[in-house]
């Protein structure tokens, strides 16, 4: 499983002209979901996004421009987004290999999962719709991008 992860003041998912999930301040993650992962897998990753210090520590002046606190921490939203062209080999040739990603139908089951396991987890998450032709509108804060594996 892999994660891209980006630092945003707001990010939404609009299909079919219409907005199905929306954050201010907080992070979009892009979830790309391989043969291997299950549901331990999704856990760990979901933890791990939480978790990330990828937010400046504006309270204490010692500490002022260091990435330090989390999405949890900040109160931040989360806007999980499936994404099986992370899973994409591209180190042979001019066209991406699709290979490595899980099968629709049990990645979508999977990524379903995932998105309830987040919301236990954190009070503000919203998602995108899996398999949608979807348009994803971001405004990165930094810009701050990170590539999680688990």
């Amino acid at each position: 499983m892999k994660a891209l992860i980006q630092r945003v003041s707001r990010a939404s998912v609009t299909v079919d002209e219409q907005c199905i999930g929306d954050i201010e301040h907080g992070i979009l993650a892009y979830i790309g979901l391989g043969h291997e992962d299950d549901f331990a897998t999704a856990q760990r990753m979901i933890d791990k996004i939480l978790t990330y210090r990828i937010f400046e520590n504006a309270e204490d002046p010692a500490k002022f421009g260091k990435l330090d606190k989390n999405v949890q921490q900040v109160g931040g939203g989360l806007l999980l987004v499936s994404q099986f062209t992370l899973m994409a080999r591209t180190d042979k040739g001019r066209r991406p290999d699709f290979g490595a990603a899980m099968a629709p139908d049990m990645a979508q089951a999977l990524f379903a999962q995932l998105v309830a396991y987040a919301k236990t987890q954190h009070p503000n998450v919203a998602t995108g719709q899996f398999g949608a032709d979807m348009q994803v509108s971001s405004v990165n804060d930094g810009p701050l991008n990170f590539l999680l594996d688990v």
